[in-house]
């Protein structure tokens, strides 16, 4: 309890306006640059796949927010199957119990706070969630993860609190509080999905790249300026999770994760 308090006094007096602006200000500076290097070198990050050079990249935001070469990322085939929409662990994922609850690092969510509609909500009740998490060293744009038509997209939040391990375990509820960019989708065998963006790092950073009411499976919708987290909401008996989805496990973009059912 002493450890959730103190984590959470130190985040929020760094999570103010200023704070938030000189930390985008410097690393979408020039000077930026010169940290490239040392941010490959740390997260260990593979450059084969990368489209352009180390040195092409005119700051860390740049390089952050990379693309990727054409057929980097495989997208499973089939109609029905969904596929990561990110390269990104899996924090958590299951059932959404008593109707609307879902559970992250020990700490119980409501649908009610992570969505703000009662309308959207009922859509969800005890269907399922995933949870992906993404590092500093993950790439950092989403792809729509099925076929799709967008319902519609609204934003929820102000401020953006850490979403890694500390800030998942200590922090105050940062999944359904942070700014969030919440997309929902409906599938041609009429299932739907809510695809929610999370922000993170202080600084509210969701680019849609996509604005059409289309979205094609394994295309490039969007990206993170900073390091977030992906919520995925499924309604009830719509969606089973493959084999392959362990919690912690590392995920990439078009890897399969669910079928319809």
């Amino acid at each position: 309890m002493l450890r959730e308090k103190l984590y959470r006094s130190i985040v929020e007096l760094t999570n103010g306006r200023w704070t938030s602006f000189l930390l985008k200000h410097f690393t979408t500076s020039r000077i930026s640059k010169r940290l490239i290097s040392s941010y490959i070198h740390i997260y260990d990050i593979k450059l084969d796949e990368v489209t352009e050079k180390k040195e092409d990249f005119r700051n860390l935001h740049d390089f952050f927010i990379r693309r990727l070469r054409e057929n980097a990322r495989l997208i499973a085939e089939g109609a029905c199957v969904y596929t990561s929409p990110v390269d990104a662990k899996i924090e958590s994922f299951g059932n959404i119990e008593k109707n609307t609850a879902f559970y992250v690092k020990g700490k119980t969510y409501d649908l009610k706070d992570l969505l703000g509609k009662d309308e959207i909500v009922n859509h969800y009740i005890n269907g399922k969630y995933i949870v992906f998490y993404l590092s500093p060293a993950d790439y950092h744009r989403f792809h729509s993860p099925i076929d799709a038509k967008v319902i519609r997209q609204f934003t929820l939040g102000r401020k953006s609190y850490p979403v890694n391990r500390l800030g998942l375990t200590y922090g105050n509820q940062p999944i359904s509080k942070n700014y969030r960019q919440i997309t929902e989708l409906i599938t041609k065998n009429g299932s739907r999905c809510a695809f929610i963006k999370v922000g993170a790092m202080f600084v509210n950073s969701i680019h849609i790249t996509n604005t059409s009411e289309k979205w094609n499976k394994g295309e490039e919708v969007g990206f993170f300026g900073f390091g977030s987290t992906v919520v995925m909401l499924f309604n009830e008996n719509s969606i089973q999770f493959s084999e392959n989805v362990i919690q912690g496990m590392h995920i990439k973009v078009g890897q399969a994760f669910a079928h319809m059912l």
